[in-house]
């Protein structure tokens, strides 16, 4: 389930601990799990890293980047359940890899803990890395995004908003659940086509997209009724408090108290207030 607000909070939870920490070891943790994709092999992974300190940690789209003095960069994709941890996991048993590193004469362990196990962790090299993250695989960063960025988005494609806004070569980052929070706050219909919304609807986007991304980083991510997400120090996070739609079908909207709808575009659930967000009104309120 990790999105950008969930990725973002744990690269800031793991940065003061593994910044400037030389990699002392890199190894598989035991256990009965699936082993995950990995490029190239641990092994390999190890050889090339070990000895290497780091030197940045930074988020790109939906996945963690810890980059290295001898110029190799790991890219860390959670996808569903996975997770970066310098505290104590939410189970051994789902521990899939550890790095042990020492910064200031301190000892100190970063883990990567999955329990479906279809995360991935790749050690690249420079031009690698601007191959796999590059714009011509990722659109830009859902935070970063102006004006004009949201005009060139929506009238590429006609599209409902809500699928284009998963796209991730269109716009990176937005995953499901924000996607439907953001177009409920900017009281757009997630059936809307793309490319017909008007310059005011991409305006109130462009404002409901930061409000919800900044204010879901802020309360470090939202941890759904699986428990699966967790920050850094293994604690879960509290934006779920403030979801007014997503998950939410058949409760009242917090605004006009209609039932929230729950439809399924592009193979996911979306959930939408059809009052506050009818395709009939061009304006919400």
């Amino acid at each position: 389930m990790p999105e950008l607000p969930e990725v973002e909070t744990m690269v800031r939870g793991i940065r003061p601990a593994v910044v400037g920490g030389q990699i002392l070891a890199y190894e598989a943790c035991p256990n009965a799990c699936r082993p995950l994709t990995m490029r190239p092999a641990l092994r390999r992974q190890a050889a090339m890293c070990v000895g290497a300190t780091v030197t940045a940690v930074r988020r790109r789209a939906k996945r963690i980047l810890l980059e290295l003095d001898q110029g190799g960069t790991f890219v860390i994709e959670p996808r569903m359940t996975g997770l970066m941890l310098v505290s104590d996991p939410p189970d051994v048993g789902h521990l899939r890899v550890i790095w042990r590193l020492r910064a200031d004469g301190v000892d100190r362990s970063l883990w990567f803990w999955d329990r479906r196990g279809l995360g991935t962790i790749s050690l690249l090299n420079p031009s690698q890395l601007a191959e796999a993250l590059g714009p011509n695989r990722l659109g830009p960063d859902a935070l970063e995004l102006t004006a004009d960025d949201w005009r060139r988005i929506c009238s590429g494609t006609a599209r409902p908003i809500k699928v284009a806004l998963l796209d991730q070569k269109l716009v990176a980052g937005i995953g499901n659940l924000y996607a439907s929070e953001m177009l409920f706050h900017a009281g757009i219909a997630p059936q809307a086509s793309a490319c017909k919304l008007t310059a005011p609807q991409r305006a109130r986007l462009q404002s409901a997209c930061d409000m919800v991304l900044n204010e879901a980083i802020r309360y470090e991510g939202s941890t759904l009724s699986d428990g699966t997400y967790r920050n850094a120090l293994n604690q879960s996070g509290g934006y779920q408090n403030a979801h007014q739609v997503y998950d939410r079908a058949g409760q009242p909207c917090p605004t006009c108290e209609a039932p929230i709808l729950r439809i399924v575009q592009a193979q996911r659930a979306t959930f939408y207030c059809p009052a506050c967000q009818s395709r009939r009104s061009p304006r919400r309120g």
